[in-house]
């Protein structure tokens, strides 16, 4: 393997019966064309034979500190320095703990502590562990310090329960790992905001108006940013995805809000993808308490009009900007993004037609095309990762052209 490829992969597989997920996981990354190399709890044995990894793996695989895989090397350093990534999978909530606090008392943790590369974690624990204080607030440190989260899933669990806690998938623990492999430094310097979630308006104290945005696209555009070494800020709405790790977030919860917060931030960024998706009405009045049934009559909601972003930080844009907008539609879906393209005085919209299977909204996947003043490049189903690597692909190669409205 080409040294000059920079694919490395330092798997640590702690001792959660996930484990054997991981297997797959390592098949999938070597056909992939990584190089992989693994660590072992001594928990994680009882569950999979290290002999299986070796196999997998090609390479030997390190469990106990103290008896050196290969004799030359002190082992957690000459492996850490080797990792161009370095993923857990399963990640327990003992080494969650342990890698918030800095503890290394086996090879896995003690190479963590070791490691400079990116770190990717894949969580796997009950739901009752998962929602712990200690565990989210592990988490948040985590994320604080710039490791990479991938899961958990809902689902059924091994104990019987259902929930949170259940490893993402192998092929999904591969692809984020491949994609912090191939990270470029193309956005280097630049300065990103990017909007993402819906917004809620308040009808009384316990209801509000919303809408179904998952923030999930807008969340996959401020991931790839910060892969391509940008200065990310992310304006969110109420969602429940953690935020990427590197990103500042911004949180908002009306369209005002949100309004407030990009007439602040917008004017030093390079670089604003609206892929949020405001409120269009709001309740007239708000009521005080909460609004009781009418007895069988009729109840009546007045709405006003929320503020337009969009046209608002188009028309306070500052030369040198690119801006991007959405355009979430169910008819006439290029002619509708094309007039709002040129009246919120976009560079780019992205357009989906959300009534399209695989294209609506809390999916994993979109159907987007990309329009500019130059046409419209639709692209086939993909995930919203891969449609934020091609929406950045197409914002970095406008700016080299130095296409902008201004």
């Amino acid at each position: 393997m080409d040294e000059r490829t920079r694919r490395h992969v330092l798997l640590g597989v702690s001792g959660g019966i996930a484990c054997y997920k991981s297997c797959e996981l390592v098949s999938r990354l070597v056909k992939a064309g990584a190089e992989v190399r693994v660590i072992m709890t001594q928990n994680a044995t009882r569950l999979v034979q290290p002999m299986t990894f070796q196999t997998l793996s090609g390479n030997p695989v390190a469990v106990d500190t103290f008896q050196p895989v290969l004799a030359h090397e002190v082992e957690h350093i000459a492996w850490a320095q080797w990792a161009d990534v370095f993923v857990i999978a399963p990640a327990t909530a003992n080494i969650l703990a342990k890698l918030a606090h800095g503890l290394a008392d086996d090879m896995l943790s003690t190479t963590a502590l070791a490691v400079t590369a990116p770190v990717l974690v894949a969580p796997a624990m009950n739901t009752a562990m998962w929602e712990h204080p200690a565990t989210q607030e592990n988490l948040r440190v985590l994320n604080e310090r710039g490791v990479f989260l991938c899961g958990p899933e809902g689902g059924r669990l091994a104990c019987g329960d259902s929930g949170m806690g259940r490893m993402s998938e192998p092929d999904a623990i591969a692809e984020r790992a491949l994609s912090l492999l191939s990270r470029r430094e193309t956005l280097r310097g630049a300065r990103v905001l990017v909007t993402a979630g819906p917004t809620r308006e308040p009808l009384d104290p316990v209801r509000f108006l919303t809408n179904r945005s998952s923030g999930k696209m807008g969340y996959a555009l401020a991931e790839e940013a910060l892969q391509r070494g940008a200065e990310v800020t992310l304006v969110s709405g109420p969602v429940s995805l953690p935020a990427p790790a590197g990103a500042r977030l911004v949180s908002v919860e009306t369209t005002e809000d949100l309004l407030d917060a990009m007439l602040r931030e917008a004017p030093a960024q390079d670089i604003i993808i609206q892929a949020a998706a405001p409120a269009d009405y709001r309740p007239d009045a708000v009521a005080p308490q909460k609004i009781k049934k009418q007895k069988g009559d009729a109840f009546t909601l007045t709405l006003v009009e929320t503020p337009d972003v969009a046209r608002a930080v188009g028309e306070a844009r500052r030369p040198g900007q690119y801006l991007v907008g959405f355009a979430a539609e169910t008819e006439h879906l290029t002619e509708h993004a094309e007039k709002k393209l040129e009246a919120k005085r976009l560079d780019m919209i992205v357009a989906n037609d959300v009534t399209q299977p695989g294209a609506g909204f809390d999916v994993d996947t979109n159907i987007i095309t990309i329009i500019t003043r130059d046409g419209a490049q639709a692209c086939p189903m993909m995930s919203k990762r891969a449609a934020a690597a091609a929406i950045l692909d197409r914002i970095e190669a406008a700016r080299a052209a130095g296409a902008s409205g201004g």
